[in-house]
């Protein structure tokens, strides 16, 4: 664990500094004017726990992507608009997308295990969706950025999982998304500090892993390899956090494709109007599912 903190610190620390004001501001002006989504709808008992559906033109049944957007898990930073510009472009490749907003650090309720249960339930609330809007639920794809790519490994995951915080009937997905974010808590640990300006992963826990070490295993991706299903992983920024979990994930027999965007930020990848972010959406559109997306 010392040896991968000291390996990782110092790219970590350094590369999202200098890009992440002027790319932010990028990303929110471009989810600012994405489209109107086909429906806004909660999942969960208010308006924290919602998200907006985009369904392609056509009859259908479309591929769904469900997106969950980042923020080092806490109610102040980051949020949904964040994921608009990728969710308007995927619907513009024939997907239905679904993303959707959750209990975060600093709201009621929030951290483990009400962050991880919405989530479960913001996925799962698909079910509801497919009924209505003639979706493939055969073909799902989880896509998360930054802290939300650990919640969408953690949410393929759950499966394997067995646990009331997972629910009771997962939603499995074809293939998983994480795009530029972490697939274990505890190596996150010192450094979310320098990058979220506070602490992230104790308040999302609860404790420290010595405290609440069968919490952590359970919230943390990596000690539920392999997860079966299709890998992406988008590198960016803390691509030498994601680097360890590839390494583990293709040992332990899963199917891992990378893309590293020349010149790719941590915000710019998530922007279609950028280069990078337009090699993410073809990246997810023509790599995520084993036959092409269809919205007709």
């Amino acid at each position: 664990m010392k040896f991968m903190l000291a390996l990782l610190a110092p790219a970590i620390i350094a590369a999202p500094a200098a890009a992440q004001p002027s790319s932010m501001q990028v990303l929110n002006e471009a989810g600012a004017r994405a489209s109107t989504p086909t429906l806004v709808e909660r999942y969960g008992a208010d308006d924290v726990r919602r998200g907006d559906l985009r369904v392609p033109p056509g009859r259908g049944p479309f591929p769904v992507v469900i997106l969950i957007h980042g923020g080092c898990w806490r109610s102040d930073m980051g949020g949904q608009v964040n994921m608009a510009p990728l969710a308007d472009a995927l619907a513009r490749r024939g997907f239905a997308t679904w993303s959707f907003t959750y209990r975060r650090v600093g709201q009621p309720g929030a951290g483990w295990p009400g962050t991880f249960e919405d989530v479960a339930a913001g996925v799962d609330h698909g079910r509801s969706l497919g009924r209505r809007y003639r979706l493939d639920l055969s073909r799902i794809v989880i896509v998360g950025h930054s802290s939300g790519a650990h919640l969408a490994l953690w949410a393929a995951s759950r499966p394997r999982l067995r646990n009331p915080v997972a629910g009771r009937n997962p939603l499995r997905a074809a293939a998983v998304v994480a795009i530029d974010g972490p697939g274990a808590l505890a190596p996150f640990i010192g450094i979310d500090a320098r990058i979220c300006g506070q602490p992230a992963v104790v308040p999302l826990m609860g404790g420290s892993p010595a405290e609440r070490a069968a919490e952590y295993r359970l919230a943390t991706p990596a000690d539920h390899l392999p997860l079966g299903v299709r890998t992406l992983l988008v590198l960016a920024g803390l691509s030498r956090l994601m680097e360890p979990y590839a390494e583990a994930a293709r040992a332990a027999g899963e199917d891992v494709v990378l893309l590293t965007p020349e010149g790719g930020d941590h915000f710019n990848i998530l922007n279609p109007g950028t280069p990078q972010g337009s090699r993410v959406v073809e990246f997810i559109a023509t790599t995520a599912l084993p036959r092409p997306a269809r919205g007709n």
